[in-house]
């Protein structure tokens, strides 16, 4: 819940033209509700892809103070689902991540399903049981002729704001031992494969190159450093370096 839409306006504004001239790999922002719109004329005739942090996955009716996927499909192509905050404070459930995927690929919106562990489920050594649930119950009965445009985003909650990132060592382990197989037990081995998944918890211009460089990491998903310009391109160049 950062930024006015006039200081969303801004922050785009200065990042577009640095983020243009970085070629090989996707750019995908997404700002508050409110800004969408303004954002969206922004990166008009850009390589820029917007995206949404959340959505009901109704189409329409008494839902006051929702958003429903067709409002957001006539300006984003991308919809970040199960965000860690959302969960912890909103009460988000691995049964509404469903509902809203599904919601999401009928509407032709490529979701970024965020998972992950808390602190406490992390030192009790219970990264697995968590994540293999939240990926099988977040995404069984989803559309498996669209599984190739999912996005899994692993955000450890643990490391999410908090300046403590995940080793690159344990994000590529939960990646390839946990994430990569429940993905293949829903979809296939082909299909899992080609699904990306991203890292998401303190990631900074500092350290991206590092989490780049693992063949199991596809991409980020950028939190505070995406309020920053230089910090923001910064990670965008270390992925199309990756």
């Amino acid at each position: 819940m950062n930024k006015t839409v006039a200081e969303a306006r801004d922050l785009v504004f200065k990042m577009a033209m640095p983020l243009r001239d970085i070629q090989g790999v996707e750019k995908v922002l997404c700002p508050p509700f409110p800004a969408l719109v303004a954002v969206s004329a922004l990166l008009a005739g850009t390589d820029i892809g917007l995206g949404a942090q959340n959505m009901h996955w109704e189409s329409k009716g008494a839902f006051t103070g929702e958003v429903s996927p067709g409002m957001l499909a006539e300006f984003c192509k991308y919809v970040i689902i199960g965000h860690s905050e959302r969960r912890a404070y909103f009460y988000e459930t691995d049964e509404s991540v469903n509902k809203k995927v599904r919601a999401a690929q009928a509407a032709d919106l490529t979701p970024i399903v965020c998972v992950g562990e808390t602190l406490e489920q992390y030192e009790s050594n219970k990264t697995a049981e968590v994540v293999k649930h939240q990926i099988h119950s977040g995404l069984i009965g989803t559309d498996a002729a669209h599984a190739s445009r999912l996005v899994i985003a692993y955000e450890p909650v643990w490391a999410i704001g908090t300046g403590r990132a995940s080793s690159v060592e344990n994000a590529e382990g939960v990646v390839h031992n946990l994430i990569r197989p429940a993905l293949a037990e829903l979809f296939g081995a082909d299909a899992a494969g080609a699904i990306r998944v991203l890292y998401g918890g303190s990631v900074t211009g500092a350290n991206a190159a590092e989490y780049f460089a693992s063949p199991e990491i596809d991409g980020a998903l950028v939190g505070g450093a995406s309020l920053k310009v230089d910090d923001f391109v910064a990670i965008t160049k270390a992925a199309a370096h990756g």
